[in-house]
């Protein structure tokens, strides 16, 4: 992010010990914005809540939809945090302390409620969770053909992941215009690969008759994998890249959706979970527990209700109606901005 890069360098110009520096940074960011021990309010959590579930497995961008909520809910600023005991919450990265502020919390929160969108997918298909954990310790043959497919198509955004995700979260972490270009471009793909599917060489796209999920073969659960990594890029969407993915490999629409949805499982515990590891204490520190709790429980609902809905819908429709709606909603984000 801007803001960050401008922090640190405000506290290499300052000199001193990097604790010293900081408390002298937000000093001077306390005289322009109160500190804040309040964290995010339970309005707050029911709304991202609400919005990451609707959007985590629906092909319009759940990253791209936070950020713009956040952005709305005036949670992107740079005003610093306090702790329950009024002391300044510190942050470090490469070695330099800074304070920890509102959209740092507010970004963090983001990922900690995916946990809600976790358990929706565990709860509608644990059947087959529990194929594959069967066949993980040689119970179940086409379990261990499944998982061995879902780990080949989850290392691509793995290893990218681990390289690019300071990068990217610097770049475009909060840039709601990189999220309203994705919008679009996911748009006229989507539109394109509809068209294709139904229009094209028959068979050339997601046949009806497509193979089973245990069925695919290494490569083309390698490309899907591949296409995942898409998904880096804020506004892309997840979903609509392994979905397109899953068409290319000739999945049908409800295969695809559920690949999708098996390799966010895995996908999302991976990044909640590096999330957690690399910023816990500010996280523990910054978010109070009431709020994340009930941010959880409306996404775990709300991405309940939009998984079933979804596969219903794209077996009969499929993604036409998704990219009319990222273009209106890129068109809004482009027309707010100006």
């Amino acid at each position: 992010m801007i803001r960050i890069a401008a922090l640190i360098v405000t506290i290499a110009l300052l000199g001193g010990s990097p604790a010293h520096s900081t408390e002298s940074l937000i000093a001077k960011q306390a005289n322009k914005a109160e500190v804040t021990t309040t964290g995010l309010s339970y309005r707050d959590a029911i709304v991202l809540g609400l919005v990451e579930g609707l959007t985590e497995y629906l092909p319009v961008s759940s990253t791209g939809h936070l950020i713009i909520t956040n952005a709305l809910l005036g949670l992107d600023g740079d005003t610093p945090m306090s702790d329950k005991n009024g002391q300044p919450i510190l942050t470090s990265k490469d070695g330099v302390q800074r304070a920890y502020t509102i959209g740092d919390a507010a970004y963090a929160y983001v990922i900690v409620i995916q946990a809600g969108a976790i358990a929706a997918v565990i709860m509608l298909y644990w059947r087959t969770i529990l194929q594959i954990l069967l066949g993980c310790i040689g119970k179940d043959r086409n379990g261990r053909k499944l998982a061995i497919n879902l780990i080949v198509a989850f290392m691509p955004a793995a290893v990218l992941g681990l390289l690019l995700n300071d990068l990217i979260e610097t770049a475009l972490g909060d840039n709601t215009l990189a999220v309203a270009g994705a919008l679009i471009v996911g748009a006229f793909v989507m539109l394109a690969v509809e068209h294709h599917r139904h229009h094209g060489k028959k068979g050339a796209i997601s046949p009806e008759d497509g193979p089973e999920l245990a069925d695919l073969t290494l490569g083309k659960s390698i490309m899907i994998g591949f296409f995942q990594c898409f998904a880096m890029w804020p506004g892309t969407s997840r979903s609509m890249a392994t979905i397109i993915g899953g068409y290319l490999a000739n999945l049908s629409p409800a295969n695809a959706a559920k690949f999708s949805f098996l390799l966010g499982l895995i996908t999302l515990t991976a990044a909640s979970g590096y999330k957690f590891a690399t910023d816990g204490t500010e996280m523990l520190s910054a978010l109070n527990i009431g709020p994340v709790l009930l941010g959880c429980t409306v996404a775990f609902i709300s991405a309940a209700v939009a998984v079933k809905w979804f596969v219903s819908y794209l077996n009969n429709h499929g993604l036409t109606l998704f990219a009319w709606y990222r273009i209106a909603l890129a068109i809004v984000v482009f027309a707010v901005m100006r």
